[in-house]
């Protein structure tokens, strides 16, 4: 169940990388503050959005547990596929893209505020669709988080190096991981 765990750690922690890059190439001070600044306010997102998923789905568990795979599967499918989609979308644009006006210190704050809040809807659906599952959600959110954490960490870091290049193959690959979790429960629950 660990390497589970592992897999949508990291899968749901590629939007947040790709944001993390976009902040490291576009930000003045783009060095470790910056990066514990991001890493912090993305990984506690990612920690809580699933549990408030996972509260949800537990709420509606006992109506939905005949068809609990489907749902699971359907909730990984679609976030999975908008990765993707919004993957592709966004390579059209990365060619206009620019890092935006200056901001104010506050105006900044809520700007990593609500990009990280952003970037972990996503992290809720998954967990509602936990919630059908048996799994340690506490453990699990905790994984969510310090992936995360280190990632848009690493991704402010690489995003100053590298530009905001690599961000769309890592949603892609996080996109994938998804689909690829959502057809392993939707067979598992088929076949056993």
């Amino acid at each position: 169940m660990i390497a589970t765990s592992l897999a949508l750690a990291f899968s749901l922690s590629m939007d947040s990388f790709a944001a993390a890059l976009g902040r490291g190439a576009c930000s003045r001070r783009a060095g470790l503050p910056e990066a514990v600044r991001v890493g912090v306010a993305f990984g506690i997102c990612q920690f809580a959005m699933p549990l408030v998923g996972w509260g949800v789905g537990i709420a509606f568990a006992s109506l939905v547990e005949s068809v609990d795979h489907w749902i699971a599967f359907g909730l990984l499918l679609a976030v999975g596929g908008a990765m993707l989609r919004n993957a592709i979308m966004d390579a059209e644009d990365e060619a206009e893209d620019d890092c935006g006006p200056a901001r104010s210190v506050r105006g900044e704050w809520l700007a990593l505020l609500t990009t990280a809040v952003a970037t972990s809807i996503d992290a809720a659906a998954v967990g509602a669709g936990l919630a059908l599952v048996d799994v340690d959600m506490v453990t699990t959110s905790a994984l969510i988080g310090a992936v995360t954490f280190a990632v848009a960490f690493g991704g402010v870091l690489i995003g100053r190096a590298a530009g905001s290049h690599l961000g769309r193959w890592a949603e892609i690959a996080g996109g994938v991981v998804l689909i690829g979790l959502g057809a392993k429960i939707l067979i598992e629950h088929t076949m056993g």
